[in-house]
């Protein structure tokens, strides 16, 4: 199995943004190539979760609309407040 090779990747900055990530970078003792790297990776980070949590969601409304199976919001919030005091109950059953 061979590793993955970075390769550049150019990325056009205007000049009041790369005056401030070298100002950044900078103070934090960092490259502005670590600092671009390093905000790359957090927002795929974050973008991918999004786009789990919406895939998840969208699973969700599918199952609902199939079932019709749902839990209305005040039994989850009366669950969610049972687990906020401290107590480990089981969620409220689903139901149409």
């Amino acid at each position: 199995m061979t590793a993955a090779v970075a390769r550049p990747m150019s990325v056009k900055l205007d000049p009041d943004t790369r005056t401030r990530l070298e100002h950044l970078a900078e103070s934090r003792r960092r490259t502005p190539h670590w600092m671009l790297r390093e905000a790359v990776a957090q927002y795929l980070e974050r973008e991918e979760k999004r786009e789990s949590f919406r895939h998840d969601t969208l699973k969700a409304w599918e199952e609902y609309r199939t079932t019709g199976l749902h839990v209305t919001a005040d039994e989850a919030d009366a669950w969610l407040a049972q687990l906020a005091e401290g107590n480990d109950i089981e969620p409220p059953e689903c139901h149409v």
